[in-house]
Parts: structure tokens; C-alpha cells; sequence
């Protein structure tokens, strides 16, 4: 018998790092959120798989590389003590290319459960639009908002950042 695995997807931008209101591919520009390290290291300790899946739309609009999206995660990887599993990015944009990769699409999220044998009834996700808590629902992900949308719709659970969410996945 085959074991499944649990994971948590987390969205990049206004996730794990702040929010620019722009694209965010400098390395010195990328500023991690407080507590990320922290949220990251209480869900590994759970046992969970950690995997970011981020839309890179500026890629696809020639602003910047994908070596340049890769120095980011490299960044972050290090602030966290190398424990995420996966970064998977979309390269695309709607307004250049069509991509299932792209959220809403879950294409990222189903690469990671063949990847890693995840049981997708003991995942999360957590982002900070609605996109993202579609991509997870697409497959059967439950979802955690994070953040200061005005658009949520009344979408729940509807916290603060990665603290507030781990705290929900962990059921504390």
C-alpha cells in the first residue's frame, strides 16, 4: 500500500514575500514577509510538503527572466533553511500565451501531487487572491486567504498572513 502525502501550495507574492504592487524579480527588492521562516518550519514539523506555485506573468512580457524569478526563490530557500520541497512558476500570460499552468489553472498544483504522491483531501493552499483558492478547488484543495482583499466575497477561512493560515492548518 502506497502512503499519500500531505502538502501545503503556497503563492509567492503577498504570501511569502511583500507585496510590491508590481512584478517582483530583484533579489534585493524581494523582501520576505515577517514570520515565514517561522510558519514554514511549524508546517514541515507537521509533516506537510511545501511547494511554491507562483504566476511569473512578466516573463512572458520580456520584463525579466526566469533566472531572475529562480535568484528570488534561491533567496528565499536560503531565509527558510532550504525546507521547501518544490517552486514551480508559470512563465505565461494572457495577454501573450495560454497556459494551464497559469492559476486559476492547476496544472502547478497536479505536476506536485504525481511529484510527490499527495492526497489531495489533506492539502492546503494559501494566497492572497482568488485565483489561487480557485486552483486549489480545481483539484480539491482546501484554501486559506491571506491578506487585505477587498474582493474576497466572503471567501473562508480569511486571515491575516502565513502565521494566521498556519495556525488554521494546524487546527490551533
Amino acid at each position: 500500500m502506497t502512503t499519500k502525502n500531505k502538502a501545503v501550495f503556497l503563492d509567492r507574492d503577498g504570501v511569502l514575500n511583500k507585496e510590491m504592487g508590481t512584478y517582483v524579480w530583484e533579489p534585493e527588492k524581494f523582501i520576505i514577509c515577517p514570520g515565514v521562516p517561522e510558519s514554514l518550519a511549524r508546517l514541515k514539523a507537521a509533516g506537510y510538503h511545501l511547494i511554491v506555485v507562483t504566476n511569473q506573468a512578466g516573463i512572458a512580457k520580456k520584463l525579466y527572466t526566469a533566472t531572475e524569478v529562480r535568484a528570488c526563490h534561491a533567496k528565499l530557500q536560503a531565509a527558510c533553511g532550504g525546507i521547501i520541497d518544490a517552486l514551480y512558476f508559470s512563465d505565461a500570460h494572457p495577454s501573450v500565451s495560454e497556459s494551464i499552468l497559469r492559476k486559476p489553472g492547476s496544472a502547478m498544483l497536479e505536476k506536485a501531487v504525481a511529484r510527490f504522491k499527495l492526497d489531495v483531501a489533506q492539502c492546503w493552499i494559501v494566497g492572497d487572491r482568488l485565483r489561487d483558492m480557485q486552483a486549489g478547488a480545481n483539484i480539491g484543495v482546501r484554501g486559506v486567504l491571506v491578506g487585505e482583499q477587498e474582493n474576497a466575497e466572503g471567501f473562508a477561512p480569511h486571515v491575516a498572513d502565513l502565521r494566521a493560515a498556519t495556525s488554521v492548518i494546524l487546527g490551533q
